[in-house]
């Protein structure tokens, strides 16, 4: 099985002797099943329930007692009451009797392990039914980052990538290792495949299976004609703006209103398939992001982004993968790891402006960290004027920074053009998952 480094922060929580039942939130097809099986073995028993089969949801139909349901599901599932027992209940959202019982899960049934799962779970709003507030708590799954791809295809360079600082001698590899990492994307099924066959054409017919389940998923909890046929153009035409600012009013070309639109967006980000990033205007913690203006528009995995675009085949044309389509593609693939990284819900993920009349100013993306807001600008190339980096600087009540690109890894110490003394980071793209370790070696000591 693919290495996953959510299945440890899983095993973690489950293990805990305050535990609460745990939902696991994400996109199809990024793995939480996968995630709970790959647990099964650290526990003397594994029962799973698929509420889509008829006879594992009817056992949530039986009786409404839960000392009564949990001595019939252990009875159908043929396993001892004695042992200790992980409990995997997926695609929940079939059954409302199952969301309730999640909070007597909690309350009567600490001696069991339980672990849920389901598709655009939000949907169940609509049927006013909601998960027990403060009965259980969520993790978050997203298909595999860079280091996740890295440990699953080339484990023999982990020890070398862990060194920090990294050697310089490893650069180019790991850059390499990179572009075929910002080629392929995280979807599970995806690199399995491809570190298997190691051919392009292989996993084509995948990508094209996983939009359109994404398209059919969605169909299963809309009714409305008018807003399937919304929910489809935008996943059409969301892959090929992904990593730009976008509005609702005419997107894609479309006649669509832009309140209808913007509605639609908003499904599509509850089923964890896209994320609008708003703009920051403040250099200093707390952020609040300013929904007036536009957001930039981040897709689920940018291997997907590059088959939808058709990007895969300037890949060959192109040395550095990163410089197509303007650098947008690289800042789809910050936005990733900085998902990761966070290890919340992508709500925290902002980018920062200054719009003024005579001054307009942009930095990539803020990253909150140690009570400071740390602006990273997004290089596709070795080098790229820094403007709007040093105008944040210049209004920020501290002196760090960090530009992700392709170069090698340095810190410099520079001045901002008003002449402002700070501290820039430069980061490989390839060593981005370890933002955190590399902000404190260089300005955290």
């Amino acid at each position: 099985m693919l290495y996953r480094k959510t299945k440890e922060e899983l095993l973690l929580r489950l293990k805990r002797e305050e535990r609460k039942p745990i939902v696991l939130r994400g996109a199809r097809q990024v793995g939480k099943t996968t995630l709970v099986r790959m647990i099964a073995s650290q526990f003397e028993q594994f029962i799973e329930l698929n509420l889509e089969k008829s006879e594992d949801k009817k056992i949530f139909e039986i009786t409404s007692d839960f000392k009564e349901l949990v001595k019939a599901i252990f009875f159908y599932k043929g396993k001892s009451l004695k042992k200790e027992t992980l409990i995997f209940i997926d695609e929940i959202q079939n059954s409302p009797e199952a969301i309730k019982q999640l909070r007597f899960f909690y309350e009567e049934g600490k001696n069991l392990y339980v672990v849920s799962a389901g598709s655009l779970l939000e949907t169940l709003v609509k049927k006013n039914i909601s998960f027990p507030v403060g009965r259980v708590e969520y993790l978050y799954v997203y298909p595999l980052g860079f280091y996740e791809f890295l440990k699953a295809k080339y484990p023999e360079t982990i020890d070398f990538y862990e060194k920090v600082p990294i050697d310089e001698v490893t650069h180019e590899k790991f850059l390499k290792v990179f572009n075929e990492y910002a080629l392929i994307g995280g979807m599970p099924e995806v690199v399995k495949n491809y570190i298997e066959n190691e051919d392009l054409t292989e996993i084509n017919h995948i990508y094209d299976s996983l939009i359109t389940g994404f398209k059919d998923d969605i169909e299963k909890y809309e009714n409305s004609k008018r807003r399937i046929s919304l929910l489809r153009f935008v996943i059409d035409n969301a892959f090929r703006e992904a990593g730009g600012r976008i509005k609702f009013s005419k997107f894609g070309g479309s006649n669509y209103k832009s309140v209808e639109m913007s509605e639609t967006f908003r499904i599509l980000e509850k089923a964890f398939l896209l994320k609008l990033v708003y703009p920051v205007t403040d250099t200093e913690l707390p952020t609040i992001g300013n929904y007036k203006k536009s957001p930039k528009l981040m897709l689920l995995d940018n291997g997907l982004v590059n088959f939808v675009s058709n990007y895969h085949q300037l890949f060959f044309e192109k040395k550095n993968i990163l410089e197509i389509n303007s650098g947008k593609l690289a800042e789809q693939i910050v936005f990733q790891e900085l998902r990761l990284i966070l290890k919340r819900e992508y709500s925290d993920i902002f980018f920062w402006v200054r719009e003024k009349k005579q001054s307009t100013a942009e930095v990539d993306f803020v990253l909150p960290y140690k009570g400071l807001l740390i602006p990273i600008e997004v290089k596709g190339g070795k080098t790229g004027r820094l403007r709007s980096l040093h105008q944040f600087i210049d209004l920020a009540v501290h002196n760090f920074a960090v530009r992700v690109y392709t170069g090698k890894l340095n810190v410099r110490k520079t001045r901002t053009i008003k002449g402002k003394e700070f501290y820039l980071l430069n980061l490989p793209i390839y060593l981005l998952p370890k933002i955190k370790e590399y902000l404190d070696s260089s300005f955290f000591k």
